[in-house]
């Protein structure tokens, strides 16, 4: 593993499980010092001693708590480099028929407000690292934004709508002059834990990993590892000159059709 993150200091929300939690430690073995929130302290508490990164308790909705996680993270760190904005939702969803308005406001509070907050106080850290402004927002997305589904109809919608924030907030940062790049990333079917056990809950776990890996021409899931490739990818300074991009990391899934 590579050195290139030594000296940058790492924050991911949602980090206690799945995508989250392989970022914390993509990012700590890549040398960050990474500080990582979520709600569930008995699952940080491994992972800690793990990757030597801190955790704090918090959820990305709550706008009095950013207050005290931001200044954590400018008396414990002194800066900011890489925010990866990767807690989510899907939580009471459903169709735009069936879903209830505090299902929506849920899915809009974590999935929306919650990457905007991320985004927001991520920036205004960064904006007065040591050397000036500069850092790395990325913001997970689904390829849902793009091939929205008709039963998970907040999620696809609020997935949608952070493709659109990391534009806007890499062109606000951009024109402002800070050297703060902001990108999306859209992964398809990820093999975490989460989706490992909705596979062996089914009564024929084999054929429900091949509906889940035929989903993509390459035939297969995702690794947890691979998108968190790309998070330390889009973090690093071989990735200086990219912002406002939206990268898909799903084995073809939405680059078009089979054919007939």
């Amino acid at each position: 593993m590579s050195d290139r993150l030594s000296g940058k200091v790492a924050l991911v929300t949602g980090g206690t499980a799945g995508i989250g939690a392989g970022a914390v430690r993509r990012l700590a073995a890549e040398g960050a010092k990474v500080i990582f929130t979520g709600s569930r302290e008995e699952a940080a508490r491994p992972l800690c001693e793990e990757t030597g990164a801190t955790f704090f308790s918090h959820r990305v909705q709550d706008a009095q708590g950013w207050e005290e996680l931001s200044a954590k993270i400018r008396k414990d760190f002194g800066r900011l480099d890489i925010a990866f904005a990767n807690a989510g939702t899907e939580k009471n969803d459903g169709s735009v028929e069936n879903i209830t308005l505090e299902g929506w406001n849920f899915i809009v509070e974590v999935n929306q407000t919650g990457a905007m907050l991320t985004c927001q106080n991520a920036i205004r850290i960064m904006k007065d690292n040591p050397g000036g402004p500069t850092g790395s927002v990325i913001i997970n997305s689904s390829m849902n934004a793009h091939r929205a589904m008709g039963n998970y109809m907040g999620y696809s919608v609020t997935k949608a709508a952070v493709v659109a924030l990391a534009k806007s907030a890499a062109n606000y940062c951009g024109l402002a002059g800070y050297k703060i790049r902001v990108n999306a990333i859209l992964p398809g079917v990820v093999e975490t834990d989460l989706i490992l056990n909705i596979m062996n809950s089914q009564e024929d776990p084999a054929a429900a990993r091949a509906m889940y890996e035929g989903m993509a021409p390459l035939k297969r899931m995702a690794s947890v590892d691979e998108v968190a490739s790309l998070v330390a990818f889009l973090g690093s300074d071989e990735a200086a000159f990219i912002s406002g991009g939206e990268y898909t990391i799903d084995g073809a899934t939405t680059a078009g059709m089979s054919g007939v």
